[in-house]
């Protein structure tokens, strides 16, 4: 009897992409780990190396040089924070009990820092007395996550307002134009998170310019 190869089996191809995916998650997570200890200037291709009983060439092939290790570390830290901390508070209702939530979820990673770490706190400690473009765009980056969670929210909720406003129109409740209003306040909670996440990413292309991940401006520019 012959068995075919399903077509929704990973190919080979895919199994090598995946397990890469997973090894460089590995690397991050143990370059996070250290990071909180000695800091972003404290972490190295060897130190990581070491740290995963991988090969320094082994580190190197999945990031290339130092300056993006440590970039991937602050965006996994900032991913992370914003996921414990800031989107599960949206899920709370609007007003004071959101706003407990989020101090309570900020309580919470508190706590676990005291233990561990904080490479916001490091780097502002590493940073504080060194003015420059690596602590403005650390500052920078953290404040823009904190204005893309707020855009999100806003998005949300004006969506449901709109949403309301279609059904109430639809049943002869109100007139078009409270629909109009509402469609105008969405697109302009949308067009607003648009650009917070713009400038979120300009934030981090700034952060890896600043500790010397090789950026460079188009050679076109200025000829």
């Amino acid at each position: 009897m012959m068995f075919t190869t399903s077509s929704s089996s990973p190919s080979r191809g895919e199994r090598a992409l995946h397990k890469g995916q997973q090894t460089k998650q590995l690397i991050v997570d143990a370059a996070l780990g250290l990071a909180t200890q000695v800091g972003l200037e404290g972490l190295s291709i060897g130190a990581v190396a070491e740290l995963t009983g991988m090969s320094k060439s082994g580190v190197f092939a999945h990031f290339g040089s130092r300056e993006e290790l440590q970039i991937s570390v602050v965006r996994e830290y900032d991913q992370r924070f914003s996921e414990e901390i800031f989107l599960p508070a949206l899920q709370a209702p609007r007003g004071l009990p959101r706003v407990r939530a989020l101090f309570a979820n900020w309580m919470k990673r508190g706590a676990v820092e005291i233990r561990s770490g904080c490479i916001f706190i490091s780097g502002a400690v590493e940073f504080d007395d060194r003015p420059g473009p690596v602590r403005d765009a650390l500052v920078s980056l953290r404040e823009n996550a904190i204005s893309d969670s707020a855009q999100s929210s806003r998005v949300e909720s004006t969506g449901k307002a709109l949403d309301l406003a279609q059904r109430r129109y639809a049943a002869g409740y109100s007139g078009y134009l409270d629909v109009l209003d509402a469609q105008r306040s969405n697109n302009e909670a949308q067009l607003a998170m648009i650009a917070t996440r713009q400038a979120r990413l300009a934030s981090a292309v700034e952060l890896f310019k600043a500790i010397g991940g090789g950026w460079k401006d188009d050679a076109r520019k200025g000829s």
